[in-house]
């Protein structure tokens, strides 16, 4: 059986890491059996989260587990869609991935209040003298990956700018269908989507970035719907802002 080693529940979400929340739907849109249990980035083949372990084989990075369980089990997440809309959905995951994903960790990293009352306390647990300086490391290094992909060199508000452009091209992306690509059926790029969007919707944390995906009537619903189909035991629409 697949492990797949993810981040845990927190902040509002069945998954705090927004790749972990990708992969773990992709499996399930595969419908493959797997177990999850909290990993560590220390253990990780490529040093972060998730990645999975298949038949002794260890798997890092999003994308290509992806890549391994279409190849593995003969599965094809994009199933039903044209050339051209793959590549389209392809365009639609860089542009999440890489940028407004890196919007969104400018705000729940970079915020002081959202940082002090969501990843510092991570190391809650550690020795005490330890914590403010594991804090303090965390941040740093961060915000120097923000800052080196170029989001971080821009003052705030252009910050929420750049996020709010690619979720207004989400929104229309989207149009009225149910899904990004299909009305009938999500694909792989909608856990991409779902993940990121929800993460960024999470009341546990105030960004202007939320509040202008809230802005969406169609992102919401969107995001809505996504949870009921994969985790319906999530209390999302009962979800609590701390």
């Amino acid at each position: 059986m697949i492990t797949l080693f993810a981040t845990g529940a927190g902040f509002g979400l069945p998954e705090i890491s927004p790749y972990v929340t990708k992969t773990e739907v992709q499996l399930m849109m595969a419908g493959l059996d797997y177990r999850k249990t909290v990993g560590s980035r220390e253990t990780a083949p490529k040093g972060q989260l998730p990645w999975i372990e298949d038949a002794a084989q260890a798997i890092g990075d999003s994308t290509f587990i992806r890549v391994h369980i279409e190849r593995k089990y003969d599965v094809d997440l994009d199933i039903g869609l044209s050339g051209k809309e793959r590549a389209q959905a392809w365009a639609i995951e860089r542009m999440i991935e890489n940028q407004l994903g890196w919007v969104s960790a400018y705000f729940r990293f970079l915020e002081p209040a959202n940082f002090e009352k969501g990843p510092a306390r991570w190391f809650d647990q550690a020795p005490a003298h330890l914590r403010d300086e594991l804090r303090r490391e965390l941040k740093d290094a961060v915000a120097a990956n923000i800052r080196s992909v170029g989001v971080g060199r821009h003052l705030r508000e252009e910050v929420a700018w750049l996020g709010g452009l690619s979720l207004r091209a989400l929104d229309e992306l989207l149009e009225d269908k149910a899904y990004l690509m299909r009305d009938t059926h999500p694909v792989g790029v909608d856990a991409t989507a779902f993940a990121m969007l929800a993460a960024i919707m999470t009341p546990f944390f105030d960004s202007p970035l939320r509040r202008e995906a809230e802005s969406y009537p169609r992102l919401v619903a969107y995001v809505g719907r996504m949870m009921a189909r994969f985790y319906p035991a999530y209390p999302w629409g009962l979800r609590q802002a701390a």
